[in-house]
């Protein structure tokens, strides 16, 4: 079979091999530890490998020769409408443990089953039908189309944005719902979102350099930055994984209460205004109550000195729902659950540090009997509370 193995086409290759190898592998380890993100970013690594094809197979020859110039044609290779899509999903089953895929979420992919069905209806026109070429009478990729490229830097934009609020609705979650969110694994969810935004923005100055669609041999730039991307997020997404803790279902809150949703504006009556005013007036009381059970919690019987402290075990030391205490840290104190027992944690370490227990041991030591769970959440935590690292605070506070 030929295959000319010049420079650009052997590069090309060792990615597109690359792409299926880990998009096997990533299947696999789906299958092995149940993990759905594997799955979805597999789909995108073999999306990607496909997408890389026609610059590879251009590069060495294919389209030029015959019979493969005439299949190639017609196979939709550029998945544009379907890669955005299996990457936001990817991030759903990142971020969120409890997303199982719906009937609904079918409309998501209609855009690109839509571009199947055109990719087919031209085969079969041409090669079935009418038996000669009457769609590809202009000898043009269909992929390469401009509403077609297009629309598919539309698609990468749109599904970009939600996927960065599902983040910013993780990272939300997270800090309100356990003591340890700062050594959460976050750093390669930025990772793989920062690495879809330069997917966006190669998009677009491949946009505003090559607007000849036709001219393969001046885009392999393109090309290249684009494998080296995908490569990059697949490896990096064999190697890391987030086990989130966040259930997006079972955690909503509401900003406006039953009631005030149903009545409108002008059908408020003064009495329910009253009963309004005096329900407040309870919830504040009430809510003070609720900020002194808290603090008693932290103060007495220490809980922050487990490190891997949830507002659930706060919630069942004080026989509610979770809820309930993520509302009364966020509205009573003004601050996330993650970072309200990390001030108690920071000011047993300073108690210690007061104490001389510094020149004993570690500050690192100090930290963990305090409840920390990690040296880059204890510097992180302490300079946020103090406005100083463990080391200056010695010298500045405790040296004189």
């Amino acid at each position: 079979m030929f295959f000319d193995f010049s420079l650009k086409s052997s590069f090309l290759l060792v990615f597109f091999f690359h792409g299926l190898v880990f998009s096997v592998l990533l299947f696999f380890k789906g299958l092995k530890m149940d993990d759905k993100p594997s799955f979805w970013l597999s789909l995108f690594t073999i999306l990607c490998t496909f997408y890389i094809a026609p610059f590879m197979l251009g590069y060495a020859g294919w389209y030029s020769t015959n019979p493969y110039r005439s299949i190639l044609f017609y196979v939709p290779f550029q998945q544009l409408l379907l890669l955005p899509v299996v990457l936001y999903f990817y991030c759903k089953t990142l971020f969120d443990k409890s997303f199982s895929f719906q009937k609904r979420d079918l409309l998501h992919f209609l855009p690109a089953i839509l571009y199947l069905v055109y990719s087919l209806v031209i085969f079969f026109t041409d090669k079935v039908i009418l038996e000669r070429a009457y769609f590809y009478e202009d000898e043009k990729d269909k992929d390469f189309s401009f509403w077609y490229q297009i629309a598919g830097f539309v698609s990468l934009l749109f599904y970009l944005i939600k996927s960065l609020k599902l983040y910013k609705k993780y990272t939300f979650f997270t800090y309100n719902t356990v003591s340890y969110a700062d050594s959460l694994t976050f750093n390669w969810a930025r990772r793989f979102l920062i690495s879809f935004l330069l997917l966006l923005i190669i998009r677009g100055v491949f946009f505003i350099l090559n607007p000849e669609w036709a001219e393969f041999g001046r885009k392999f730039w393109y090309y290249i930055l684009f494998s080296l991307l995908f490569y990059y997020i697949s490896i990096s997404g064999y190697i890391n994984s987030i086990r989130s803790i966040t259930s997006f279902n079972d955690w909503i809150f509401k900003s406006k209460t039953e009631d005030d949703q149903r009545l409108k504006p002008e059908k408020v009556s003064i009495k329910y205004m009253e009963e309004k005013e005096s329900e407040e007036k309870s919830q504040i009381l009430d809510m003070d109550s609720w900020k002194e059970k808290i603090e008693q919690l932290m103060l007495n019987d220490k809980m922050y000195e487990n490190p891997e402290l949830s507002i659930l075990d706060i919630s069942q030391r004080l026989e509610t729902h979770s809820k309930k205490i993520s509302q009364i840290i966020n509205k009573g104190f003004n601050i996330n659950f993650n970072d309200f027992v990390n001030h108690y944690r920071v000011n047993a370490v300073i108690k210690k540090m007061e104490e001389g227990e510094h020149s004993v041991q570690t500050l690192l030591s100090l930290a963990f009997e305090c409840g920390f769970n990690s040296k880059s959440t204890f510097n992180r935590a302490f300079k946020r509370n103090t406005s100083l690292s463990p080391n200056t605070y010695i010298q500045k506070k405790l040296s004189k």
